[in-house]
């Protein structure tokens, strides 16, 4: 899995077949700019926008997109922590 490629668990055969985005992020990864994990279809959002999915799927995924929930939910956080 691709993941695994940027985190480094897993050598590629043919790394000089490799794109020049995975390098880019697995150094972005080494840096600790980014942080790179695997997340099933339902939870992964990446997923919306490049697999086809039912009318159901969309809707209740569709939320997370128009309103970015959790950020409503860090920010309800922080309010209650002050």
């Amino acid at each position: 899995p691709a993941d695994g490629v940027i985190n480094g668990k897993i050598q590629p055969k043919r790394t000089k077949a490799m794109d020049m985005r995975f390098h880019w992020l697995r150094d972005r990864e080494c840096q600790q700019q980014f942080r790179i994990y695997w997340r099933p279809g339902k939870l992964n959002y990446a997923d919306y926008w490049t697999k086809h999915h039912a009318a159901k799927h969309h809707q209740n995924v569709r939320k997370e997109f128009l309103t970015p929930h959790i950020v409503l939910e860090m920010l309800r956080q922080e309010q209650q922590l002050n």
